[in-house]
């Protein structure tokens, strides 16, 4: 982008930089809530990938829907789910989007079409198509997000997904987000192709790499993308380069990289300072506003992190709701 104005106005900025911090200090206090017991079983935080997935919504309208694995929470949050909700579903409360039964993994919200963070790996890929599919049928020019990592790349589902979706010229965006160690493997030491996205090139799907670091590189390929769906000319794969600063999950203690490498990427490559400095250097916002901002941010944060442990636990009788058979 050296010497290209990005074409971004400061209403845009500030709303992707008050979006990311949401993230961002909400991961952090699950984060807290986990070490003191009051979340239980999985928990994966989204601290650092920030930014791909709020650019990415950028870009969508209302009916478009979006579909992921288990790091989960940001997405939930960029499409406009209560963080009251979601965070009382995390501590498994009666007040959480499903009712305390689906905890970090398991949730999902039909009227924000999110289609839930599903626990196992690569296998809302093939769903993701389906809702696609079900654009395609009802004949609307609405596009599926679906969202997985560069671990659950190296699954068969998917592949099996890209050659149905390219066959059937399904309006689904299949966003890879690279954060480089699936769940504590290097992608150097698990894949044979550097550039996932490539991977399409079978199909005849296309795709590029894209800075998921930076929200306007990804809002703008986002773009792009979602044009090519709408105009119904099948999916299209966008290959996040992101980065997660905490472990896989909150049991891993990520001794696979080192501490050295994990600040290298916070000082020079934070997608949330990015903006932050843009904001400043534009001279779109001072410290002041920035600093006021996080205050309410942090404010949202806390009341969500009460709402949840005021919650009561679900009754037993919840046992036997939304159960098949």
């Amino acid at each position: 982008m050296a010497g290209k104005k990005p074409n971004v106005s400061k209403e845009e900025l500030l709303e992707y930089y008050r979006e990311m911090l949401l993230i961002r200090r909400f991961e952090e206090k699950a984060g807290q809530l986990y070490g003191m017991g009051l979340i239980g079983g999985f928990c994966h935080l989204y601290i650092g990938q920030e930014a791909v997935v709020v650019g990415l919504e950028a870009n969508a309208k209302e009916g478009d829907e979006r579909i992921t694995s288990y790091r989960d929470h940001g997405h939930m949050l960029a499409c406009g789910m209560d963080p009251k909700g979601v965070m009382a579903e995390l501590t498994g409360r009666e007040g959480g989007y499903s009712r305390g039964k689906g905890g970090s993994m398991h949730m999902f919200s039909k009227e924000k079409e999110f289609y839930g963070g599903n626990g196992i790996v690569g296998a809302q890929v093939p769903i993701g198509a389906g809702l696609a599919f079900a654009n395609k049928y009802r004949g609307n020019d609405n596009v599926s997000f679906t969202y997985f990592g560069d671990g659950a790349a190296n699954q068969g589902q998917v592949y099996e997904t890209f050659n149905m979706a390219a066959l059937w010229k399904l309006p689904v965006v299949f966003v890879i987000e690279n954060n480089h160690y699936a769940m504590g493997t290097a992608q150097e030491r698990s894949t044979s192709t550097p550039a996932i996205y490539t991977r399409g090139e079978a199909f005849e799907i296309p795709g590029e790499a894209v800075d998921g670091m930076d929200v306007l590189a990804v809002r703008d390929a986002g773009a792009k993308a979602v044009a090519h769906c709408r105009a119904g000319k099948g999916p299209y794969i966008l290959e996040m380069n992101t980065y997660r600063y905490r472990g896989h999950s909150m049991s891993d203690p990520a001794k696979y990289r080192t501490r050295e490498e994990v600040q290298k990427v916070k000082e020079e490559h934070d997608a949330i300072d990015h903006v932050r400095e843009m904001l400043l250097t534009g001279k779109h916002a001072s410290e002041d506003d920035l600093k006021a901002i996080d205050k309410e941010i942090k404010a949202i944060v806390s009341e969500a992190a009460q709402f949840a442990t005021d919650s009561p636990e679900p009754d037993v009788s919840e046992l036997w709701t939304d159960v098949y058979a």
